[in-house]
């Protein structure tokens, strides 16, 4: 092969080489513009599909629980419990419901508390307890919220997606709000302060959500108005307060005592 024939050879190399590699940059610049251009359906998916990632909050034993505290569950007469019920430490005594008002298992630590129904195991309510401390502890320590503050603290009128939604203050529900997703999403609300609900107001479920996949950690008090609705566990290390006629599918984990007047309470299945 002669001089000017590898020449021509080398030549035409070099010029694929530099061909193919002008191509690269474009197709990198095509795929930014892509995703800064991206449909709001678009965005959506990618949100989903970050959130789904979300992992649920394991309760351990305290699953089994629709009511749970450490200081006592006071009782304005009728009240309806779907699910077991218990406190510790403190004596069964400061168990205020009767019987009758509960569909399940009254726990105490102690021969105090209501009869002929109370069963007394110490050590299942201590498990239990721990477990709802640990789990509280899970859900206030997850990092890299989907939702900041939103709304700034005021949630009314929202219909929330899955994801994990922090609020660095307190949190506000005056008007109806709905959770939508699937039956295998999860939601978390990490609440810095307290959680008031407005009377009558209500937590709708839509696209298959299920309460029991919904955790409200709050660090304040939580406050469910009079005949208001509420979906979801609570996990409060504060006092968890239902008023007159109010009902909440989900379970009420107080790291001190829950207050009830006239309600409904269902443990999620």
């Amino acid at each position: 092969m002669n001089t000017k024939n590898v020449l021509s050879i080398s030549l035409m190399l070099l010029v694929g080489i530099m061909t193919g590699c002008q191509k690269d940059p474009i197709i990198e610049k095509s795929s930014v513009e892509k995703s800064a251009v991206l449909s709001s359906a678009e965005k959506s998916a990618l949100l989903q599909i970050k959130s789904s990632a979300l992992k649920s909050v394991n309760l351990g034993v305290a699953d089994n629980f629709a009511i749970l505290s450490k200081s006592g569950i006071t009782d304005v007469y009728k009240s309806a419990v779907t699910g077991d019920i218990g406190s510790s430490p403190i004596t069964g005594a400061a168990i205020r419901l009767t019987c009758a008002e509960v569909t399940g298992t009254i726990y105490t630590v102690d021969a105090a508390g209501p009869l002929p129904c109370r069963v007394t195991n110490a050590t299942r309510l201590t498990i239990a307890v721990g477990d709802m401390q640990t789990a509280y502890t899970d859900a206030a320590g997850r990092s890299n919220p989907n939702f900041l503050n939103l709304g700034a603290g005021n949630i009314g009128g929202k219909t929330l997606t899955a994801g994990l939604y922090k609020f660095t203050s307190a949190v506000v529900i005056p008007t109806d709000v709905t959770i939508s997703g699937g039956p295998d999403d999860v939601w978390i609300f990490q609440v810095a302060g307290t959680l008031k609900m407005s009377s009558a107001v209500k937590i709708i479920l839509a696209g298959g959500a299920q309460a029991k996949n919904i955790f409200w950690q709050a660090s304040g008090s939580v406050t469910l108005g009079t005949t208001s609705h509420f979906e979801g566990n609570i996990l409060g290390q504060t006092g968890i307060n239902l008023q007159t006629g109010a009902s909440i599918n989900g379970r009420m984990l107080a790291q001190t005592a829950v207050t009830l007047q006239m309600n409904s309470v269902t443990k999620p299945q």
